[in-house]
């Protein structure tokens, strides 16, 4: 008798929704180093930052990139993502994207 069974997305971080769904993604208005960028669906990953935020990503045995963000939604405010990791969006969270030489 499981016949209600019911989605509980925001119950952590490791369900695969993806926009299943019949249409496309919802898109997402968020700021990445002062600018604005429009993405698609209700997560974003370090990579993705990473690329918005730089034409060209800075590369070498000593760089070191550090994304950290803030406005975010009620389960992840504020933080740092890391290097393959993800966190959930809202409009208008801002992204601070650096690259140091850590030599």
């Amino acid at each position: 008798m499981d016949s209600n069974k019911t989605d509980n997305p925001g119950q952590g971080h490791d369900n695969e929704d993806h926009g299943g769904g019949a249409g496309g993604q919802s898109q997402t208005t968020i700021i990445v180093n002062t600018r604005e960028k429009t993405v698609q669906g209700k997560e974003v990953t370090y990579d993705q930052i990473v690329a918005l935020a730089f034409e060209t990503v800075p590369s070498g045995e000593n760089i070191e990139i550090t994304v950290l963000y803030r406005d975010g939604p009620g389960q992840n405010k504020e933080g740092t993502l890391t290097p393959n990791g993800s966190v959930r969006i809202k409009k208008d969270m801002i992204f601070d994207v650096t690259a140091t030489d850590k030599s």
